[in-house]
């Protein structure tokens, strides 16, 4: 239970159907050092939120310290990633390591027989499926949680649209259910990710180092602050007087290099991921699937054309464009979720 609408209603709905239910809130780093203690999910104003939900419903109220879990198998990649010239997605991580891991095992120290969450993506089976509202699915996010987690989930709300969820919320008189919804990184207030990586990374370190902007023909055409404050597809930042718009179409972290190009230069046939997991029959040589490499954009279809110690290779039926190294590419059959990687 974050505190936010979504997980409390999806308590509310298993104990209307019936279920003995606890609820669960996780602490994932030090409140103290958060500049804007007002945000709509992991403040103290949310534990406390989903206190007062768990009173109402009249279910027991755990808070689950996992400052330190979160800050090595989070954060810690995050910066990390940062440095390597890449564009991580913390939410995976969260989902993949600290919450569902850490949420099943203390289910499991308190004789649960099942763990569930308030995302917008269906558990039916033992299999991940994409939730009812496209425009809130987050199956996407899910790719890295073991087959066995998927397998005691439930998901009350993925057959739900956020409007029908927002109506549960107020027939049911749960205290979240006007709650504004989160857009922003948890532990990344306003989404200055930059003083993040400021507050961790040490003095002079390269990925915030200046370092040479160049075309894809070697011509330094500019100098920037920092690689970590770019990424694949971003046009802003860039030097001015090209005749056509410049997009970074890379980066050489060894190098500090900035690559620049045009629209065009953006434009992948293949795609390799890297750290694969699978939530059903891994993918083999020919297989064919939907492969999404950004939230919310349409899905690919795509043949894999290599498969090797977790790293596979796909060629994709059209171009992609502003494929970024860190992000997450997520195969797909349909509505069925099959597994994903970190896109290399």
């Amino acid at each position: 239970m974050s505190g936010g609408v979504d997980s409390s209603v999806a308590a509310a709905l298993l104990v209307e159907q019936g279920h003995e239910v606890i609820g669960a809130t996780m602490k994932l780093f030090c409140y103290g050092d958060a500049p804007i203690p007002d945000r709509p999910c992991c403040s103290l104003d949310s534990i406390n939120d989903a206190r007062t939900v768990a009173g109402h419903l009249g279910i027991p109220h755990y808070t689950l310290d996992l400052e330190d879990h979160f800050r090595h198998d989070v954060i810690a990649d995050f910066v990390s990633e940062y440095s390597r010239g890449r564009t991580p997605i913390p939410c995976v991580r969260c989902n993949s390591f600290t919450k569902f891991s850490d949420l099943l095992a203390h289910a499991d120290a308190l004789g649960c027989d099942a763990i569930a969450t308030g995302h917008y993506a269906r558990a039916e089976g033992g299999r991940l499926f994409r939730g009812r509202d496209r425009a809130k699915d987050q199956s996407y996010f899910l790719w890295g949680i073991r087959r066995e987690v998927v397998s005691r989930m439930l998901t009350p709300v993925g057959m739900l649209t956020k409007q029908e969820t927002r109506e549960a919320a107020r027939r049911l008189g749960l205290a979240t259910a006007e709650k504004v919804e989160s857009q922003e990184i948890c532990f990344v207030p306003g989404g200055d990710y930059v003083a993040v990586l400021e507050r961790h990374l040490p003095a002079g370190a390269p990925a915030l180092s200046p370092g040479p902007i160049v075309t894809s023909a070697g011509e330094v055409i500019g100098e920037h602050a920092g690689f970590a404050r770019y990424t694949v597809g971003q046009r802003r930042g860039l030097p001015g007087g090209a005749a056509r718009p410049l997009y970074v179409v890379g980066i050489r972290p060894d190098t500090r290099e900035v690559i620049v190009g045009f629209d065009e230069d953006l434009a992948a046939r293949t795609l390799a991921v890297e750290g694969a997991n699978w939530l059903d029959e891994p993918l083999q040589i020919g297989a064919r699937c939907e492969v999404q490499i950004r939230y919310r954009a349409e899905p690919l279809t795509a043949v894999v054309a290599w498969v090797c110690d977790g790293r596979i290779s796909l060629d994709l039926g059209a171009p992609a464009r502003a494929v970024a190294p860190g992000q997450s590419g997520v195969f797909y059959r349909g509505e069925q979720v099959l597994g994903g990687g970190v896109i290399a």
